[in-house]
């Protein structure tokens, strides 16, 4: 693949969504959702442009007062349902963008840290194996299928779950890869990924009501710590 000079980070948004209304601008820890993912692309240091996919007109007047540097477009009226692959949608962002590598993330992911992203940017641009970057997240647990069969693991012989080999779940923060990835496969995702591990608590992706409540009280956590730890170097 050619070397990382560039990068472009799109962020799809809708201005609705089926299980949290409205919640790309809700109010997250005083500010809206979105307004976090920007803010941490912002100051991440390999990132040459940002531009936000969105059908929603508020997220357009707001991000025009909040952050005037970045781009956004309107998605069109054919790629707004909610069922529309994510793959396609990309396709037509990345039309809008210079740059040829891509970076993808969410609004969703609001305790993404800008240490992580440039991580993860570096860790494919050393790699010569590898085509394309996801974000993951490790587990070692006991699951089983629909059936009650089970997937990673021998009933019979109960391994401790510390044992048992790692299982990686794709966490929907970082996306990376090549223009020439998305239009001669059709996906994000290439051959030969690289897949980024992230800690747990950074990588929650609000998806739900659970997941909305999860990030608060990890952000708000976070907040304490960070209080604290300037409390005791102030004293």
């Amino acid at each position: 693949m050619p070397p990382i000079t560039s990068v472009a980070a799109i962020i799809p948004m809708r201005h609705n969504s089926e299980r949290i209304p409205y919640k790309n601008f809700r109010d997250f820890r005083g500010r809206p959702l979105y307004a976090h993912i920007i803010e941490t692309l912002i100051r991440c240091k390999h990132i040459d442009e940002i531009l936000i996919d969105t059908d929603s007109q508020t997220i357009r007047d707001d991000c025009a007062q909040r952050f005037p540097a970045v781009r956004v477009t309107e998605r069109p009226e054919h790629l707004r349902d909610g069922g529309i692959p994510m793959n396609r949608v990309l396709q037509h962002s990345a039309t809008s963008v210079a740059s040829e590598w891509i970076l993808q993330t969410h609004s969703t992911n609001p305790l993404l840290r800008p240490a992580t992203l440039e991580r993860a940017i570096e860790a494919l641009s050393e790699s010569t194996q590898h085509d394309s970057l996801f974000g993951v997240t490790e587990w070692h647990t006991r699951l089983y299928d629909h059936h009650g069969q089970p997937i990673n693991h021998n009933p019979a012989q109960l391994l401790r779950t510390q044992d048992l080999p790692p299982i990686y779940e794709e966490n929907s923060n970082v996306y990376l890869f090549h223009r020439s990835t998305l239009e001669r496969l059709g996906r994000r995702i290439g051959d030969h990924p690289l897949l980024f591990e992230i800690d747990r608590l950074e990588a929650v992706d609000i998806d739900d009501d659970t997941g909305w409540r999860l990030a608060e009280a990890i952000a708000h956590m976070q907040e304490q710590q960070q209080q604290q730890h300037q409390q005791e170097t102030q004293s």
